[in-house]
């Protein structure tokens, strides 16, 4: 099938090896590859192209970088007689006229296991909510949210001290077994399409810096998801020796290295602090494995607090959490 691809993260590295250079082509001749207009990249705020165009280039394969889905855009996609669009990350709204183009239809990897987190931070949110298993689902793309019907899902776990960076480089390799399930079916006629459970859905939202804030009024587990869900970014952080200092593992301290002589307030530091930093919740002690000051490296808790002490007794301040769930709106990819 000659498939264009459209996406612009590098979560979708993998498929696109797996169709390049490996069994992949044997279902799908890749034709070209539509990503984002380069963008600044950087401190020095230098125009690069992003992974998925270096990618492309590098491979001698058109690439196309509307900064919109114009008619004009639309034609260029038609001339290309794609078979197949796939898509994953791409970060534009697709037209109908541009979704009907292939004659096998346009097909979108999203990285939960719909109908579950619809949105833009599908990872970091099935993290940072607690979840266990998250996965790649396969759909047909229609005008609303991430609302298509699912061809087939890729499941993966959430191992507990797993990050968002952790789950995505699992979510990408999920990417290749899906679609050398999918791909002969769907030339054959075979591949199969469920509407989606609507009433079950959930959505989140794209995140900001501020989704970053830690209220240790909240239990230890909350707290732990929250900060693995969301590192490396927005990463969570507090105002420690007043510097933001930013956490990027954390862990849930049981048993009875957990327990304390008095209710410790929440947000106190505990001894011993010296090698590890433990921090009282409301409802359970916080482990964090590791730590960032500004301008440094993410160190593990006995290096950072070698140049970093944090003394026991310490108040870490508290700040209301901003929920990651959204309603459901709009429409597109």
């Amino acid at each position: 099938m000659r498939t264009v691809f459209l996406g612009s993260d590098p979560i979708a590295l993998p498929l696109l090896d797996w169709l390049a250079d490996g069994e992949g082509r044997a279902h799908a001749q890749l034709a070209a590859v539509y990503t984002q207009p380069d963008r600044p990249v950087g401190r020095g705020q230098k125009i690069q192209p992003n992974a998925i165009k270096a990618w492309a280039l590098a491979r001698n394969l058109p690439v196309f970088q509307p900064e919109k889905l114009t008619p004009a855009a639309r034609g260029e996609f038609a001339a290309l007689a794609p078979d197949l669009a796939l898509v994953m990350a791409y970060g534009h709204i697709l037209r109908d006229d541009f979704i009907a183009t292939p004659r096998f239809g346009t097909l979108n990897l999203h990285a939960s296991l719909l109908p579950a987190w619809r949105g833009a931070s599908p990872i970091q949110t099935a993290i940072a909510s607690g979840g266990r298993e998250t996965g790649v689902s396969l759909m047909r793309i229609v005008r609303q949210l991430d609302a298509g019907p699912v061809a087939d899902v890729e499941r993966v776990a959430i191992a507990p001290l797993d990050t968002a960076l952790d789950v995505e480089q699992k979510l990408a390799a999920a990417c290749v077994p899906l679609l050398a399930r999918a791909l002969p079916r769907l030339r054959e006629g075979a591949l199969s399409f469920t509407p989606q459970d609507d009433a079950n859905a959930s959505y989140c939202r794209r995140l900001v810096k501020s989704d970053g804030a830690l209220d240790f009024r909240e239990p230890a587990a909350t707290l732990a998801a929250r900060i693995n869900g969301l590192y490396p970014w927005p990463a969570c952080s507090v105002e420690i020796n007043d510097q933001p200092v930013k956490f990027g593992l954390a862990g849930v301290l049981d048993g009875e290295n957990a327990a304390a002589p008095t209710m410790p307030a929440p947000g106190e530091v505990l001894p011993p602090a010296s090698d590890t930093l433990h921090i009282a919740t409301g409802a359970g002690i916080l482990h964090i494995l590791r730590l960032q000051r500004p301008g440094g490296k993410m160190l593990p808790a006995s290096d950072f607090l070698r140049g970093f002490p944090i003394h026991p007794g310490t108040i870490l301040p508290s700040t209301a959490m901003p929920s990651l769930a959204a309603e459901p709106r709009g429409s597109g990819k």
